[in-house]
């Protein structure tokens, strides 16, 4: 059992098995599970202005958050893609949800991705949510390098990707959309080494 700041990590099913079902990955506190069909309609009440500023992809109504969902699932069966709801208690609706996928077919290197509803920003859930994916990215999935993009301009993205001591790498240039027009971005990254240095400093 591996142990964090915020307590233990425990998961419930087979990793091995998580292209048929995702393991739930919970800190005592803090829950990530699989999305449901049932999550669209709360998934899309957080989506305010302010949450899709720097998301022009982001799903715009129930039925796109239904089709989102279930794309996620075909493509965990694919083994190219995973997806966990955020939640921030027992018996609470959906916070948010948290990415992760392939770059190579291995998933050697892998990115990441994170969406929180505004309510949330500020309270801690999205550290405590992303250490969660990290320890299960590192540990289990075996990733060696996991990189996050985020808009240069989305000052709380990017200060959330530097508390968690991932390093920027560089502009990419016009990488992403925000208002229907493209804007620079930062790569981030954390390696395998980085995240294994940090856990050691946190049991």
């Amino acid at each position: 059992m591996r142990r964090n700041l915020e307590g233990s990590i425990r998961t419930r099913g087979s990793i091995r098995d998580w292209r048929r079902g995702l393991p739930q990955l919970t800190d005592g506190l803090i829950t990530l599970r699989s999305l449901r069909a049932s999550d669209a309609s709360l998934l899309f009440r957080l989506v305010t202005p302010a949450v899709v500023r720097y998301l022009p992809d982001a799903p715009r109504s129930p039925q796109e958050f239904r089709g989102f969902i279930r794309w996620t699932q075909a493509q965990r069966r694919r083994g190219a893609h995973i997806c966990y709801a955020v939640v921030p208690g027992p018996g609470r609706p959906p916070a948010g949800f948290v990415q992760i996928w392939s770059v190579d077919r291995s998933f050697s290197t892998a990115e990441w991705g994170f969406v929180l509803g505004e309510r949330y920003w500020g309270t801690g859930l999205f550290d405590r949510a992303a250490r969660l994916l990290l320890d299960f990215a590192f540990s289990d999935l075996h990733v060696d390098r996991l990189e996050a993009r985020a808009v240069i301009a989305n000052a709380r993205g990017n200060g959330a990707l530097r508390k968690l001591a991932a390093t920027p790498e560089g502009v990419l240039r016009s990488a992403s959309w925000a208002n229907g027009v493209p804007v620079d971005s930062m790569m981030w990254s954390i390696l395998a080494s980085d995240w294994g240095a940090i856990d050691g400093v946190r049991r």
